[in-house]
């Protein structure tokens, strides 16, 4: 153990010295032995450390998310070298890098925050055998030994004996409720955390053997926990508590406002963000342009939920731009002048109303009479004429006698009138509509 706790010397020191700063604060409020000024020194710890590995968390997203969009890719690799795993290795290597990924990225937070544990379960090892370690001096090893958490002390763990537990001044029941009650709640969190990125932050279009090897840690770590639980002491129990706690709310606050494409958590957010940029008319916070801003560079690829979201502000007048902003759309565009006088900017194309079978009947009905009225009074026009000029010839042949006219003029009968080809056809076949017949013009000898 002395070996072990050598190899982290260089990470105990630290840490065992922020612990004792936080102890100093906490102290002074509730008093230097009690388990509060401890506990609250190990949650302070945790929460320092969780906020110093922000930006490894952040990256971790990003390569998980560049993981799930590989996943097809990687899908056919292993199906097209299932026999050459060499082969199959080189090409998977070769798809990271051109994509830029690194499947180790997404565990960097674990591995990053490994160190802290097991420094923090060196110090508290020592405060249980009595041992100093790193800046814990001899008060505060004492103190340390007196401070209880709900009756249980630091330092005890679930597998400790009642003559240890006694030791530390403590009864064996309290211990062991202590931890237990620890031990589930530090296994629920864990499950719940992967159990919502399970059902609520994954692509439901692609089904990969990721998804599998997600689905089986979600049970795996809880076990784990379980299993190493009843050797934790108390303090390692309280830390592990708090930064899964710490990673269930850090994960539910990025599944909500910044979700997996193509999972129920973006249907939700996409769905709460067109009610807030239809109402205000515009994007307002930086992450919601990002969003918008990715949305409109996918152009024909976007998904079902994405499309919903770019047809919803297009009812609403709304165009989504491509640095993120929403805009007006030219149909709801207004310009406003210097006198105050508002003008629309492009006015909307009217389409035609649908009319009924009645009406389409009415209107052809009365089409018809219409065009039954002007042919009427075309033939009036040409039966008028026609009689006119019939009326000149007669004045001037009475008789069956040779006229003086020349051979081949033509009779007034056989001259076309101006009133159309209807009244044309009629006066050349002498027929007058409704009245007697017209003589016919006598024929040339």
């Amino acid at each position: 153990m002395d070996t072990i706790a050598s190899l982290f010397s260089f990470i105990t020191t630290p840490v065992s010295w922020v612990i004792v700063q936080f102890h100093s604060v906490y102290g002074k409020i509730f008093g230097p032995d009690t388990g509060w000024a401890w506990g609250l020194s190990i949650v302070s710890l945790v929460i320092l450390i969780r906020i110093c590995l922000i930006p490894l968390f952040v990256k971790q997203i990003k390569a998980t998310r560049a993981m799930q969009t590989l996943q097809p890719e990687m899908k056919k690799i292993q199906e097209r070298y299932k026999n050459d795993k060499q082969r199959q290795s080189e090409e998977m290597m070769k798809l990271y890098k051109e994509s830029g990924t690194n499947p180790l990225s997404s565990c960097l937070p674990i591995l990053a925050q490994s160190p802290f544990f097991f420094a923090l379960y060196h110090v508290l090892n020592g405060i249980a055998t009595g041992s100093t370690i790193g800046v814990i001096n001899e008060s505060l090893l004492a103190s340390a030994r007196k401070a209880h958490i709900f009756g249980a002390p630091l330092a005890a763990k679930f597998t400790d004996g009642s003559s240890k537990v006694e030791a530390l001044g403590a009864s064996l029941t309290d211990v062991r409720v202590v931890t237990a009650v620890m031990i589930v709640l530090m296994s629920a969190s864990q499950f719940y955390t992967q159990r919502q990125l399970m059902t609520k932050n994954v692509d439901t279009t692609v089904k990969t053997p990721f998804m599998q090897q997600q689905k089986m840690l979600m049970y795996v770590f809880p076990v784990m926990f379980a299993v190493f639980g009843i050797n934790f002491p108390v303090g390692v129990l309280v830390y592990w508590l708090t930064t899964n706690v710490w990673t269930m709310g850090q994960q539910m606050y990025v599944i909500r406002n910044n979700p997996t494409p193509g999972s129920k958590a973006q249907a939700a957010y996409l769905e709460r963000l067109t009610k807030h940029v239809t109402h205000h008319g515009k994007t307002r916070r930086r992450s919601e342009k990002t969003i918008v801003k990715a949305i409109v560079a996918k152009g024909r690829d976007r998904n079902e939920f994405e499309r919903s979201f770019i047809n919803a502000l297009t009812k609403a007048g709304l165009v989504a731009q491509a640095d993120g902003t929403v805009a007006k759309g030219e149909a709801q565009a207004v310009a406003q002048t210097e006198d105050g006088v508002t003008t629309t900017g492009a006015a909307r194309r009217q389409q035609p109303k649908r009319q009924s079978k009645a009406q389409r009947q009415s209107g052809a009905t009365k089409a018809a009479g219409d065009t039954t009225s002007a042919s009427a009074d075309a033939s009036a026009s040409a039966d008028a004429s026609a009689s006119s000029d019939v009326s000149a010839s007669e004045g001037k042949t009475t008789s069956l006698e040779k006229s003086d006219e020349p051979q081949d003029a033509k009779p007034a009968a056989q001259q076309a009138p101006k009133g159309g080809s209807n009244g044309r056809s009629r006066a050349q076949s002498g027929q007058r509509k409704g009245g007697q017949q017209r003589p016919k013009s006598p024929s040339k000898k």
